[in-house]
Formats: C-alpha cells, sequence, structure tokens
C-alpha cells in the first residue's frame, strides 16, 4: 500500500491539473494500491471571510486582469491536455477556501473525499460557483453522499476549525510554500502538477524501500 497525502488548495487550478496527472499516473500502476488523503492549504490565509470580487482579486494579485489573463493562458492549455476547460473569465468571486478545507476533511470521514474535492474543483473552475459560501458546500456534501444537515449543523458550531489550521501549519512547517504537493509514504515529495512519469517514479521508489524494509527485517529475524 501507497500512502499519498496530496497538500491543495481548492481554488488553485494547477491542483486541478494535478489531480488529473495524479490519476493518470496511478492508472499506469494498476499492481499497486493506494491510499489517498487531502490536505489543506491556503493559497490566500489573508482572504475576506467572505471572499472578494474576482476582479478585485486579480487586480491586487496579478496587477490587473490583463496580466492575469495572459499568466492564465499557460494554465488553460495544460488543463486542456488533461480535459479541463478552465472558465477563468467567468468566476464571479474569488473566496475564502478555509470552509471547503473543513468539508473536504469531514468527507474523509464519510469516505467520500476524493467526490467532495473533485465536486469544488468543478464547480468552481467549470460552473463558476462560489466554494466559500457554506449553503453551496452544503449542497457539494449531499450531491456526493454525505449527511448534508450533519455538515450544515458543524458549519453552525464551527467544528475543526483548530484542527484543520493545526493542519495547514504543518504543511507550513514542512516548508511547503506551494501547491500541488504529493509526499508518497511521508519520505518522498513531489512539488508542482508533474507530468505521470516522475510521479510513477516516485512510486516505484517508494515500493522499492518497502521492499528493502521488508527484506531488513527478515533478515534480522534470521540473525
Amino acid at each position: 500500500m501507497i500512502h499519498v497525502d496530496i497538500i491543495s488548495d481548492t481554488v488553485c487550478p494547477w491542483c486541478y491539473i494535478g489531480k488529473r496527472r495524479f490519476e493518470q499516473a496511478v492508472a499506469l500502476r494498476p499492481n499497486y494500491e493506494f491510499q489517498t488523503g487531502w490536505r489543506p492549504f491556503q493559497l490566500n490565509p489573508e482572504m475576506p471571510p467572505a471572499g472578494m470580487a474576482r476582479q478585485d482579486y486579480l487586480s491586487s494579485k496579478f496587477g490587473g486582469v490583463d496580466r492575469a489573463d495572459r499568466i492564465y493562458e499557460a494554465v488553460s492549455t495544460a488543463g486542456e491536455d488533461v480535459g479541463l476547460t478552465f472558465n477563468f473569465q467567468s468566476i464571479p468571486r474569488q473566496p475564502n477556501t478555509f470552509d471547503s478545507h473543513r468539508l473536504v476533511r469531514w468527507s474523509e470521514s464519510a469516505d467520500v473525499q476524493d467526490a467532495v474535492v473533485e465536486a469544488l474543483f468543478k464547480q468552481y473552475f467549470i460552473d463558476d460557483v462560489d466554494v466559500g459560501d457554506r449553503e453551496t458546500l452544503v449542497k457539494i456534501a449531499a450531491s456526493c453522499g454525505m449527511d448534508g444537515d450533519l455538515v450544515r449543523d458543524l458549519f453552525d458550531r464551527d467544528a475543526d476549525r483548530d484542527l484543520v489550521m493545526a493542519e495547514e501549519g504543518v504543511a507550513r512547517r514542512m516548508g511547503i510554500n506551494g501547491v500541488p504537493c504529493f509526499v508518497v509514504d511521508h519520505k518522498f515529495a513531489i512539488s508542482g502538477a508533474q507530468d505521470p512519469s516522475v510521479l510513477t517514479h516516485v512510486f516505484d521508489l517508494a515500493m522499492q524501500d518497502k521492499s528493502a524494509s521488508v527484506s531488513t527485517q527478515a533478515e534480522a529475524e534470521a540473525d
């Protein structure tokens, strides 16, 4: 079993591309078993709780919409290569992503984490939905098989705020300052939306490391 922690933000286009490339890499290793967990990282931790107008965000982040468009051209091209069509110009708001990360955390215990992450990416980048809105997050949760009323109650009680903040803090203390980042078996870290061949190489290293550990343990027991 290969354990992979994927550290990402729910409004990071490279994270969506990275998800597709990770899925391609996993498909290239059908004989390996994977256990995947999605972990929080906020690219804009100072974002107001209600988010801000997308145009205002682009002006403050990139110095203007025109410059942002040029930057996003490369992202759009990379997205098309993995079957994603981003609607950057139609996104109405730049959300605060903290609540979406809480939903991702809760979805893990419901065993629908991948479906929720996929839905968050799709809703934001393709369907132009504000994934910082709690009612939107409740609907996403319910559409993926979670108990919507329970999720709403968890938001109302402000549940797991400290836990998600602590988990993000771990990533930052590890030196992670950009996403996506794939941490394989707590030993190997891959930064960026890398080509599937890079990921499969690390998967192979992880399996070789496991085999070496088993051999060492067997030799020790034989002695």
